[in-house]
């Protein structure tokens, strides 16, 4: 990939880098190389480090660049999904993953019912100028997957691993590279002798140096029209370096981190470039202090992906940014720890932290047996702790109020009351009537009228009749409940009268009137209405008609 103008942008984001940005790839010179070494030498190599520490860039662009075609026979990197649906019936997904990565221009016919022995014996060999055969490189990304999966796939988990092991005995000149998450090391263990062939090798991937962090920020320019200042760079690096934390007492201190995460540097960097004017050919120290607000890129970036997943999982972003705060970081703004569960952690589903994990957002890994996640990165406890905007959390409050999660309906309103400017009295309006609703449900019959007074005063200063009559008829519902049958009905028709469309008003009316003896004044609000009620309604209308006849 080459970049001849400003235009293009010589940095890869938030996506891993591939074969084709080797030319972008820098700062990891040293790791690709003594990688290289280690495939072509040993029967299994193992890369492995934390998430988001860049093994799929430094397989794709740092490692496979250095295999010489004439001296080794690499077989494209595979990445195994059980998920992936088989393009034919039957046979094991993890061996058809595997050998349809291998072979990507066969047909689905010809590698059914292939074992992997079979498939690499069936496969022309190649030789170098010798006649001796090349040694056979192969190599399995986010290989984690080879060991950890869900019951249902165990058994083909199982009989994946044990072909790859007799593969790995049938051919000798097979040198197999897994790539996986550190925190999934101990289940490689176990494997690493029959795969290896008594000739194994590991390589612990770290975060960039200093030095390899200016690098990879200086050296993508080269096939620009732009440069980058010395001391631009070291800026950038040292803000990329510097983090905010919290002593013991809630006290805020910056600290210099000794190494720098592969995928900040790019988030930032990608959008450093992209803010800098056209005509800015020579990035210098003002620019960086200019246009690299680390911490709102990285705010940015912590938005973007907890809205990917928030759409993914349809769990709301309010409500996830509130089980991120308080799950993971401190009283004292630390990072924190959270166990996972059979299904939940802390409360929320777990495929919800692992794609965050895949995110780079949290950090899973082993301790005690048991899997544990927290913030990948000190640096996110700043975009974590922010609350953000009032009318997310409210959102997320008004889906949790439908769903009748009364406790997390009433947090989240109180995060948007704490995120709402003193003025936002259209927020502490709607708070007020939630935690109103909330305490109903609830039977916290101070905190019912407290709550709706407050409401009914906030939505009247602003003129919202419709929130006034939402509040009047929760105050109404209460004296229903009580049994004082002459206030509800006051209040509740003082809502309709304000809110003549409320069909929730106009029910609640309805049921007042049958409380009171005078079904026929019930039936006749529920026939004003009855077109427009929900399932759920329809059932209480319908007793309430047939009771009046």
């Amino acid at each position: 990939m080459t970049v001849t103008d400003p235009a293009g942008r010589p940095f890869v984001g938030l996506r891993p880098f591939g074969r084709a940005d080797s030319d972008l790839f820098h700062g990891r010179e040293q790791e690709s190389r003594e990688i290289a070494t280690l495939w072509r030498a040993a029967g299994l190599t193992v890369l492995y480090g934390a998430s988001g520490v860049g093994k799929t860039s430094l397989l794709n662009a740092g490692v496979l660049p250095r295999i010489d075609p004439e001296r080794a026979d690499v077989l494209p990197v595979a990445r195994i999904s059980p998920h992936t649906p088989l393009p034919i019936a039957g046979g094991n997904p993890y061996v058809m993953a595997l050998l349809s990565a291998w072979a990507p221009d066969a047909s689905p016919g010809s590698l059914a019912g292939l074992t992997i022995t079979r498939f690499l014996t069936e496969r022309p060999g190649r030789e170098d100028e010798y006649g001796d055969p090349l040694p056979v490189l192969a190599a399995i990304d986010q290989a984690e997957t080879l060991f950890h999966s869900d019951l249902a796939r165990q058994r083909d988990r199982k009989e994946l691993v044990d072909q790859l092991v007799r593969a790995m005995r049938d051919h000798p000149s097979l040198h197999l590279l897994l790539s996986l998450r550190e925190e999934y090391l101990f289940l490689v263990l176990p494997y690493e002798r029959p795969f290896g062939q008594g000739s194994r090798a590991r390589f612990h991937l770290q975060p960039l140096s200093p030095e390899a962090a200016r690098q990879a920020v200086e050296r993508p320019l080269d096939r620009t029209s732009r440069t980058i200042t010395s001391a631009a760079t070291r800026l950038l690096v040292g803000e990329l370096r510097s983090a905010t934390v919290k002593d013991a007492w809630g006290n805020p201190s910056t600290v210099e981190l000794d190494l720098v995460e592969p995928v900040q540097l790019q988030v930032v960097c990608s959008a450093l470039w992209d803010s800098l004017p056209d005509e800015v050919t020579e990035i210098g120290e003002e620019h960086v202090r200019v246009y690299a607000v680390v911490e709102e890129f990285l705010f940015d970036f912590f938005k973007r992906a907890v809205g990917e997943v928030a759409r993914e999982f349809d769990v709301p972003v309010g409500e996830l940014l509130l089980w991120l705060r308080r799950t993971f970081i401190t009283d004292h703004g630390t990072r924190n720890i959270a166990y996972e569960g059979i299904e939940q952690t802390m409360g929320m589903p777990n495929a919800v932290a692992r794609a965050l994990d895949d995110r780079h957002i949290l950090r899973g890994e082993h301790r005690m047996g048991s899997r544990w996640y927290e913030l990948a990165h000190d640096r996110l406890i700043g975009p974590v702790s922010h609350r953000g905007s009032p009318a997310t959390y409210l959102e997320a409050a008004r889906t949790a109020r439908a769903q009748r999660n009364w406790p997390l309906a009433a947090r989240l309103a109180d995060e948007a009351r704490h995120a709402a400017e003193p003025d936002d009295s259209w927020v502490r309006a709607e708070v007020a009537e939630i935690h109103a609703d909330a305490a109903l449900a609830q039977g916290d019959v101070k905190q019912v009228r407290r709550y709706c007074e407050e409401a009914v005063s906030l939505y009247a200063e602003r003129g919202r009749f419709d929130g006034v009559a939402r509040a009047l008829t929760i105050d109404g519902r209460w004296h229903l409940a009580h049994g004082d049958l002459t206030r509800a009905i006051e209040q509740i028709n003082a809502a309709v009268t304000l809110a003549p469309n409320d069909i929730s008003a106009q029910m609640a009316l309805a049921e007042a009137f049958h409380r009171s003896g005078t079904p026929r004044a019930a039936a006749a609000v529920v026939h004003g209405i009855f077109p427009l009620l929900t399932d759920e309604a329809l059932e209480r209308a319908n007793e309430m008609l047939r009771l009046s006849e």
